[in-house]
């Protein structure tokens, strides 16, 4: 029985938001600041944030004023509008299936996913609203745990992936695979944490 669906994750990650930011803070702050360095948006570039969490990627957007951000927990919104006000970011936050966005085709200029497609339960699905929603020579940018493209899980690890995509998050995803079903382009793919499992990744769309 396959526990990743989008009820288990709302309430799991309502469980985790007591120590959810000292986790996905402390550890990966600088990888969430270096991929919004690479993205490069303007002040008034249209920005989704998709599986938006607490807000952990806002510090680094200050100066953007056409910010949307989505999440599937009601509590991590909450939390995210808390962080938005005292950090006086002004950011449109919903609750929203990352799987089936309720946006108009080519609304944004841009897509953060930082530590979402390895958790979404289809990705794919969730890259081709990405695809649907970006405009014409947008980006999406990645970081997110992958397996390196064409590398077929061990025994080992696929077992272990039964734990891990229940607890986390799924550890045998390809970046590769999962846009393989969009135009989306990858541009650039660089090294991460945890001596590259993590990848930051910009995709752009034609």
């Amino acid at each position: 029985m396959n526990l990743n669906t989008n009820t288990w994750n709302r309430l799991r990650y309502t469980m985790y938001l007591p120590i959810y930011d000292f986790v996905a803070d402390r550890i990966f702050r600088k990888y969430r600041q270096r991929s919004v360095q690479l993205l490069g948006a303007k002040p008034d570039d249209a920005i989704l944030i998709l599986g938006a969490g607490t807000g952990l990627d806002l510090p680094y957007l200050k100066g953007c004023t056409n910010l949307t951000a989505i999440d599937i927990t009601p509590g991590m919104i909450r939390k995210l509008v808390r962080r938005a006000d005292k950090l006086q970011v002004p950011v449109d936050a919903q609750v929203m299936n990352g799987q089936q966005l309720t946006f108009a085709d080519a609304s944004f200029d841009a897509v953060i996913l930082h530590l979402i497609l390895a958790v979404i339960p289809d990705p794919v699905a969730c890259i081709k609203e990405v695809e649907r929603v970006l405009k014409p020579g947008g980006t999406a940018m990645v970081f997110d745990k992958f397996l390196p493209d064409g590398q077929k899980p061990s025994l080992l690890r696929r077992a272990f992936n039964q734990v891990a995509s229940t607890l986390f998050s799924d550890i045998n995803r390809s970046i590769g695979n999962i846009i393989s079903h969009t135009s989306l382009q990858q541009e650039l793919n660089e090294t991460a944490a945890l001596g590259g499992t993590f990848r930051i990744v910009r995709l752009r769309k034609p």
